[in-house]
């Protein structure tokens, strides 16, 4: 009848719906029979396409070099110390005691969903089709951002290795390039091939785990004082806003921008030999591993430092790299420095490893424009090049801003942290939603008869962190009214975007 109109189901919506349908269990998998992990794929109606190299330690790597202490805690130890002082590091167990909950909670996704795309592909079957594709959609932007911020970090130990590496005129100029420069080195990798990524990635954690365990003992084995000054709040401002208290939920920037990302290892499911017993492993395992190696060097920071109320420490500038040479020498402080010039290296190479894999997920279910093209994969290298060449060029277009915005070098930190973590407090929401409706069991493998209890947790605290980082702070945002309000506008701004780009897909158009 004219002005009725049956529904039309989508390709992608009906992909998923079938997808969701899977029970997780029905098809049991040998540790090393990589026909069984595909033959997973091909009962859902993917046809596999990468080759099945990572075992434990690589899948581990990954996430690993996601979170990458050395390049989160290296680039933002000044904005934890200048808003907190010593006091901050406690918000690095607070930090890590959240995160930790949505890792078990990602934990029981991996093992169920065994698929490329990470919190799209989990949420996709967990709920609905429409809710994972708003989260991948977030997902997807908050890794466009944090890949170009943490391209920025080059700025903060390039310069500190080698005064030539300072090119440009000023700062924000000079990180764009070097940015730039990352980033594009970046996509070349990830675009002709996963093999040498992974083989990258899984040297250079290694670098960066027997850096990061030497460089703490040296800096204890300098040590000025006792950690009781951790307990020291002597320089941490009383606010306005919850008085002293206030600082320190600022401070907490520079530790949730190191602890996110460790859902790598899901993402690359497909990349996995038995992903439904490794993946899980390593998203643990990884945040595990930069939380407790993290602290450590926090701890022997602090304790070494000779002035704690020298202004460097508290500058851009500055630093811990500034620290790091102040307290080991010139030439030894300059191998550290160059180790952590390593580690934004390869943590951008994991970075870009998990937007190209979400972009690739998204594009294959039909679920973003121009898919036909973002879901290629090359026939002998087995890498989606064309994914892998959009998210370098998007990324390295956001660095340009940067030349003109000093400021926009702190906003892409914060704005990163508030999109990311969106996007898990929608998974964990999606969890929570299926155990409430009985389609998971209330306790589970990791979680056991606790998993509502630790679901419930990992919500509450994925909306506390993005109310607090989120907060209008001027020193964190800027002094103008739409430089404080970022995050709520720039997430305004997706949310909006993503309804119209997904009632365009709905429609047919952009395949």
């Amino acid at each position: 009848m004219q002005g009725q109109r049956r529904p039309v189901r989508s390709e992608f919506a009906k992909k998923q719906e079938l997808l969701r349908r899977v029970s997780p269990t029905a098809h049991p998998m040998s540790d090393l029979d990589r026909a069984n992990d595909d033959r997973v794929l091909a009962r859902v109606g993917y046809l596999p396409q990468f080759r099945r190299r990572l075992g434990g330690f690589a899948v581990f790597a990954a996430g690993f070099s996601y979170l990458s202490i050395l390049t989160g805690i290296v680039q933002n130890f000044h904005l934890g110390y200048r808003e907190a002082g010593p006091a901050f590091f406690w918000t690095w167990p607070v930090v890590f005691g959240g995160q930790f909950c949505v890792a078990l909670c990602f934990a029981v996704l991996a093992r169920r969903y065994p698929f490329c795309g990470g919190v799209y592909a989990w949420s996709g079957r967990a709920s609905t089709p429409a809710w994972g594709w708003l989260i991948g959609w977030v997902y997807l932007a908050s890794l466009f951002v944090t890949l170009a911020a943490v391209a920025l970090a080059w700025q903060v130990t390039l310069p500190a290795l080698w005064p030539r590496f300072q090119i440009l005129d000023t700062p924000a100029q000079n990180a764009a390039l070097l940015g730039i420069a990352l980033i594009a080195f970046s996509t070349f990798l990830n675009a002709l091939s996963p093999r040498w990524v992974s083989l990258l990635m899984s040297i250079g954690v290694v670098v960066e785990l027997v850096a990061a365990v030497a460089l703490a003992v040296l800096l204890m084995g300098h040590a000025v004082r006792g950690p009781a000054i951790m307990f020291d709040t002597r320089l941490v401002r009383a606010t306005n806003e919850l008085g002293a208290v206030g600082p320190l939920l600022a401070a907490a920037v520079m530790s949730a921008y190191v602890m996110y990302g460790f859902d790598t290892a899901g993402t690359l499911a497909e990349e996995t030999i038995d992903p439904r017993r490794r993946a899980p492993r390593a998203i643990l395992q990884a945040l595990l591993a930069a939380a407790g190696l993290g602290g450590f060097l926090l701890v022997g920071a602090l304790i070494s430092a000779p002035d704690l109320a020298d202004p460097l420490l508290s500058d851009g500038t500055g630093g811990l790299p500034y620290l790091i040479t102040q307290v080991l020498g010139e030439p030894l402080g300059k191998a550290f420095v160059g180790a952590a010039a390593l580690a934004v290296f390869i943590c951008t190479l994991a970075v870009h490893a998990t937007a190209v894999r979400i972009l690739f997920a998204m594009a294959r279910d039909r679920a973003v424009p121009f898919a036909s093209r973002l879901c290629q994969v090359h026939p002998e290298r087995r890498t989606p090049h064309v994914a892998a060449i959009v998210v370098g060029v998007l990324s390295g277009a956001l660095l340009l801003v940067n030349v003109n915005f000093e400021q926009f070098m702190t906003t892409l930190v914060c704005v990163s942290i508030v999109w990311s973590n969106l996007a898990y407090v929608l998974t964990t929401g999606s969890l929570l939603w299926s155990r409430l409706r009985g389609r998971i069991p209330m306790g589970d493998s990791y979680i056991g008869r606790w998993g509502l209890l630790v679901n419930v947790a990992a919500v509450v605290w994925s909306i506390a962190l993005i109310v607090n980082i989120g907060w209008p702070r001027e020193r964190l945002y800027g002094a103008e009214w739409y430089e404080r309000y970022a995050a709520l506008l720039f997430s305004s701004v997706l949310l909006v975007a993503g309804i119209v780009v997904y009632r365009v897909m709905r429609r047919g158009k952009g395949r």
